[in-house]
């Protein structure tokens, strides 16, 4: 199969590169940038440099790759640039909805969140709806997420994939990243999210685990997915024991909870054979090089 994957060079991206090129895939990794471009013909694959933002520039390079499915692991986090990641899901999704279609593509497999449904007891089902908060900045985070499923699903073979907080080489709870920096006091550090050892529950997936998830929802059937780990955990869990893997301070344990942060389920992924390696952050935290 010829395969577009839009963010080769994000944190999953990088990784989902060479699982494709493994199983026999033939792959054309898109960057924005030339260095990213040049990153993805080093690991065997054909490279083009294109800014999804560009709506024809994307057009153009989906019709000369001419693929039989595109992969959809666009971000914007480098800067911890909440409002520009959103505007990526939101615009860069249409425009590589619309390239896709235009080269009469219909497989898409694309990079949603987990963490975007209503508040409720327990970790959330696909069939939970959305959060329909007004409040800030988690309506434009809903928001976006939901203008990308919404546009992704316009194609027949779309599969969505909401994944947990990515962990792992490349994301900002990799050591030396945005959360270390954040916990270690870091003036200049900005983090979106909140940082408080309480009882809000979050759901984690390594980026390995979540690189393989989009390899194998090539051939699942059409619809979304949570891809997260086994163990859905409060703050006070999780933040001591990745304080202590990153060798930061842990911040002291707090009341309370955010009423939306419930984490997610893995059952309807997990049904197609889908399962994590790192089947939770008590191990996978102390394993980020893996």
């Amino acid at each position: 199969m010829k395969i577009f994957v839009a963010g080769a060079t994000g944190a999953v991206g990088r990784v989902l590169v060479p699982l494709l090129l493994d199983a026999g895939h033939e792959v054309v990794g898109a960057s924005r940038s030339e260095e990213g471009a040049e990153r993805v013909r080093a690991q065997g694959a054909r490279g083009v440099r294109v800014d999804a933002l560009d709506a024809d520039g994307l057009r153009a390079a989906v019709a000369a790759a001419a693929p039989d499915a595109v992969v959809h692991q666009l971000t914007d986090l480098s800067a911890a640039d909440g409002a520009a990641n959103d505007r990526l899901r939101r615009e860069g999704t249409r425009n590589l909805v619309d390239a896709a279609e235009a080269a009469g593509v219909e497989r898409l497999v694309a990079q949603s969140i987990s963490w975007t449904y209503a508040p409720g007891a327990g970790p959330a089902g696909e069939s939970v709806p959305l959060d329909g908060t007004d409040a800030l900045p988690r309506a434009r985070i809903v928001a976006g997420a939901r203008a990308l499923e919404e546009q992704a699903a316009e194609l027949p073979g779309a599969v969505v994939l909401r994944y947990g907080i990515l962990y792992g080489p490349g994301t900002w709870y990799a050591p030396g990243g945005a959360v270390a920096a954040a916990l270690g006091g870091a003036p200049e550090a900005r983090y979106l999210g909140s940082l408080t050892a309480d009882g809000s529950v979050s759901s984690f997936v390594h980026v390995a685990d979540a690189a393989r998830a989009a390899a194998e929802a090539l051939t699942w059937p059409p619809g979304t997915y949570n891809v997260v780990d086994d163990e859905p955990a409060p703050a006070r869990d999780w933040l001591p024991v990745l304080a202590a893997a990153l060798g930061v301070p842990a911040p002291a344990p707090a009341e309370g909870a955010t009423p939306w942060a419930r984490g997610a389920s893995n059952t309807r992924a997990r049904a197609l054979g889908w399962h994590p390696t790192h089947p939770t952050w008590r191990t996978g935290f102390t394993a980020q090089d893996a």
